[in-house]
């Protein structure tokens, strides 16, 4: 089997540990049942239409958070901040894209963001060969157009690229344009991927010390 050349991954959910546990956390805080975020992105027109122009920088985080808020029937001061506090970063995952860039592999980011002002800087710039954040280019996964953007900026084409991330709708959008995508459900799943795929290890035994 050929192996590809890049990289290209998710942030939340993949590099970080997993944002619906953190969402749960958050509801059974707040006193509400666990899935009440969970089920309100999935099942309700107006939260998902809300969630969809956030993650497209038409609708920024206050706002967001304004609107969002009665929807839960929580208070709305901090609510991203809150509805976050229960993820951390993956280390094994973030060891994984650092080693595979030091082997040659060309490594970006496709991200459907909660603000543009969220992602660590100085990491990004250890990470990743190009970048594509949808509140910036103002669209999302799945639509085909972000993965070719990120395709792109790291200088390859779709079907020389990895693609990971923990959501199904959006490794099918990155298959549809020609790249092999794997959905992440853990580091002890993807690294083994990753390695066969992409024909380098990918662990890195400093990082995750």
């Amino acid at each position: 089997m050929a192996t590809r050349r890049g990289l290209l991954i998710d942030w939340g959910g993949v590099l970080t540990t997993d944002l619906f546990a953190s969402f749960a956390a958050f509801c059974e805080t707040e006193g509400l049942e666990q899935a009440k975020v969970r089920d309100l992105f999935r099942h309700d027109e107006g939260a998902r239409e809300l969630l969809i122009e956030f993650e497209c920088g038409r609708v920024d985080e206050r706002e967001f958070e304004q609107r969002f808020a009665p929807m839960l029937g929580v208070d709305d001061e901090e609510l991203v901040e809150r509805m976050f506090a229960g993820s951390a970063a993956d280390d094994e995952m973030l060891g994984a894209v650092k080693a595979a860039r030091a082997a040659g592999i060309r490594t970006g980011l496709i991200s459907n963001s909660w603000g543009v002002d969220r992602y660590p800087q100085a990491l990004m710039d250890e990470l990743f060969d190009g970048v594509v954040i949808s509140g910036v280019v103002g669209i999302r996964k799945p639509a085909p157009e972000i993965y070719a953007m990120g395709a792109e900026a790291v200088g390859l084409s779709p079907d020389e690229c990895v693609f990971v991330d923990d959501l199904r709708e959006n490794c099918a959008g990155a298959e549809a344009v020609g790249m092999k995508a794997i959905l992440h459900r853990g580091s002890a799943g993807t690294l083994p991927q990753l390695e066969e795929l992409l024909g380098v290890p990918v662990t890195d035994d400093e990082v995750r010390a």
